[in-house]
């Protein structure tokens, strides 16, 4: 798993507001081969569209490159921590661009 790239994910229910289920979502970190960490840093997508009047959002238009079959809204105010057995498959990867969007978004959100 690379930073940038979009995965299925299956995001256990918990209590609360937090997105679940199975969606798309974003990697943050990258993992070299031999990493023996068991979880990755996630940005869940949705594409409900009326989520994008939450601060901390991003609409994601769909194309080949990032593998999105309608658009989304990246809420990376909802960044979280994944067990990585729950990121099932690859679908791409965002443009370098839009990537660095999410990123800025990210450190507004945590004040860097």
């Amino acid at each position: 798993m690379k930073k940038g790239e979009i995965w299925r994910v299956l995001i256990p229910v918990a209590p609360g507001h937090a997105q679940t289920g199975e969606r798309p979502a974003i990697i943050l970190q990258d993992f070299p081969f031999n990493n023996s960490l068991p979880t990755t840093l996630i940005v869940p997508m949705t594409s409900k569209l009326a989520a994008s009047r939450f601060g901390g959002t991003l609409i994601i238009q769909p194309d080949q490159q990032n593998g999105l079959t309608a658009p989304s809204v990246a809420l990376v105010f909802q960044m979280r921590t994944l067990d990585q057995r729950n990121c099932l498959k690859q679908m791409g990867t965002l443009d370098a661009a839009i990537l660095d969007q999410v990123l800025d978004l990210l450190d507004q959100l945590t004040g860097r």
